[in-house]
């Protein structure tokens, strides 16, 4: 039989379809690969997310547990609570089946935060109904001690008493679920229901340079509190009292953990008279728990509020948790 002979032309384009098969087939291979490295890649994430949520609910039950054993009656920098925890590793409390190759680097950090040593937004409106005077007076001083604009503090009580009715259904949601509902937009006709700082900036007049500024003592807690004054800095000291901040700082200083045993007990020991229609207490219900958990690639950081019922069953309950 006799060869049939193609052309140059013809071999050549050949060569080139095969060429243009086979990148094809390695393309189409290689984007097959990147799909199925995204796909476990995206699966590891949530493996780490979901077990990063795991240990920060852990520290919670954590810091649930160390408020129960503290003593209710008397909340001071010294009690239980207040102890930090500092990176600790998870192997060194959980036990688990470790996987050659393996590398399991993770670790919990965390520390309590008595939530009644700020100032609470919440109480510039009384129980009763109506702007507390007394508490904007207080909060007056608190934003004269920060450097700020003390006008701010009637401004901010007006909008807390729209607010009001708002805040008791956010309240009742956030116990529920603990979550937070998402604060109004500052352009909004509608009153912001005030459930964190950060709803401050619906008030004209706040920047958010001045809610950091404030973040460490102000606090929107649920109902009306007494401010700790074991446990207030000085400058909620000296706003909820007739001290200056000098006076206020030099006590703080001078006894950096201070515990007065009863409200009678602080007063004798400073010399400056008290607000009257400021509550001040030496006891707290309400802690923050701040908390960190590394687990290889992934971190978590996130707040939670809780509450420690004031009597003999020392009971907890988580108010809000809030993922950063």
């Amino acid at each position: 039989m006799k060869r049939i002979k193609f052309p140059a032309r013809q071999r050549g384009v050949a060569v080139i379809t095969a060429l243009l098969l086979t990148a094809l087939a390695i393309t189409v291979v290689a984007s097959l690969f990147w799909q199925q490295q995204v796909q476990v890649r995206s699966m590891e994430n949530q493996r780490l997310r979901l077990q990063t949520q795991w240990a920060m609910r852990g520290m919670v039950d954590f810091a649930r547990f160390w408020l129960r054993q503290d003593n209710t009656s008397l909340t001071a920098l010294d009690g239980v609570w207040a102890t930090p925890i500092e990176e600790a590793r998870l192997d060194d409390y959980v036990d688990r089946e470790k996987v050659d190759t393996e590398k399991f680097d993770a670790t919990v950090s965390g520390r309590a935060l008595d939530a009644q040593a700020r100032f609470n937004i919440t109480n510039l409106v009384a129980a009763t109904g109506g702007i507390n005077p007394k508490q904007v007076l207080a909060y007056q001083r608190l934003l004269s001690n920060m450097q700020l604009d003390s006008g701010l503090a009637q401004a901010t009580a007006d909008a807390v008493l729209r607010a009001r009715p708002k805040l008791r259904a956010a309240s009742s949601d956030s116990a529920s679920d603990g979550k937070t509902a998402s604060p109004a937009a500052g352009g909004s006709s509608e009153p912001v229901a005030f459930t964190q700082i950060d709803d401050l900036l619906a008030v004209p007049g706040y920047t958010p340079q001045m809610i950091e500024q404030l973040r460490d003592v102000v606090i929107v807690l649920p109902e009306i509190t007494a401010i700790n004054v074991n446990t207030a800095p000085a400058e909620v000291l000296a706003a909820v009292t007739m001290m200056s901040l000098s006076e206020a700082s030099a006590l703080t200083l001078s006894n950096p953990r201070k515990k007065f045993v009863d409200k009678a007990n602080f007063q004798n020991n400073i010399n400056a008279e008290l607000i009257e229609g400021v509550e001040l207490d030496v006891k707290s219900r309400y802690f923050l728990t701040v908390i960190r958990v590394r687990l290889d690639r992934a971190a978590l950081d996130a707040v939670a509020l809780i509450y420690r019922q004031p009597d003999r069953e020392r009971a907890t309950r988580l108010v809000w948790l809030r993922e950063n």
